[in-house]
């Protein structure tokens, strides 16, 4: 495993070599997409969130189920929140930011951001402790939801802000580069989706530091990797806000749960 890769700075376009960076990889990696201050104001908007829906006994959103658990004092928090950008001002304002707009051409003409689809915004808290359910989650790739639908593979980037500072043993993002040029079988069966979390000599370790943005393509084998400490030094928050192409699909309150959703009970 390594993490020797390069950081860039997001500026008002795309330049050529971030692009051909990306198109080999399948991933890129931004340094300070938002500041210090912003990524505090967001994990109190969070918290908040939280609160409301810990007091409303709230199970699912626009068909998303919402993970919860445990906080290393036992207390019951929210693990993942879906369409969080419903839920707080904060988080609807920060997807209008018009760097979103250079983001957008890493896909090409019809891209938009999916605000409204898949699972909308995504803040995932991990906590390494006795009673999280969260903490890792096996190889899988982001595409796999549109076959489920039987849908075409449709183009789709993943865009994580990053609101924690992780070095490799606080577990995180693992990516095997290039993966994104695979052929349909190798996407279907190079490894056990959400079963398969052991580690593979060819991953890279994504380390961010708080306020970084990160990019990886939807068919890009990944994984989230369980921190390798515990208690309040394994506790990591990113993100994530889907770029999409194709048919658009808005989700809404009475919204299906989807077939791929009951692989959810697999992630702990």
């Amino acid at each position: 495993m390594e993490n020797s890769y390069p950081r860039y700075i997001l500026g008002e376009t795309i330049t050529p070599e971030q692009q051909a960076f990306f198109n080999k990889n399948g991933f890129i990696h931004f340094k300070n997409f938002i500041k210090t201050e912003t990524v505090n104001d967001i994990i109190e908007a969070s918290a908040k969130v939280q609160q409301q829906w810990l007091d409303d006994n709230k199970v699912k959103v626009n068909g998303i189920p919402i993970k919860y658990g445990k906080d290393i004092d036992g207390s019951p928090i929210v693990q993942r929140f879906a369409f969080i950008n419903k839920h707080h001002s904060l988080f609807g304002e920060l997807t209008q930011d018009p760097r979103f707009e250079v983001l957008l051409s890493l896909i090409g003409d019809g891209a938009r951001l999916g605000t409204e689809e898949k699972d909308g915004m995504v803040l995932n808290h991990y906590i390494n402790g006795p009673e999280s359910k969260f903490t890792q989650m096996g190889w899988h790739t982001d595409g796999l939801r549109d076959i489920f639908h039987g849908q075409k593979l449709n183009p789709m980037l993943n865009v994580g802000i990053h609101l924690s500072t992780l070095k490799p043993e606080n577990g995180g993002l693992r990516v095997l580069a290039g993966t994104h040029k695979q052929s349909l079988y190798s996407m279907l069966f190079r490894k056990k989706y959400f079963l398969d979390n052991k580690a593979d000599h060819q991953e890279i370790a994504i380390t961010p530091e708080a306020g970084d943005l990160t990019i990886h393509d939807g068919r890009l084998w990944h994984r989230v990797a369980q921190s390798s400490v515990i208690g309040e030094e394994s506790r990591r928050r990113v993100i994530y806000l889907p770029i999409i192409a194709g048919k658009y699909e808005p989700k809404h309150e009475n919204s299906p749960t989807a077939f791929y959703q009951r692989f959810a009970g697999l992630v702990k």
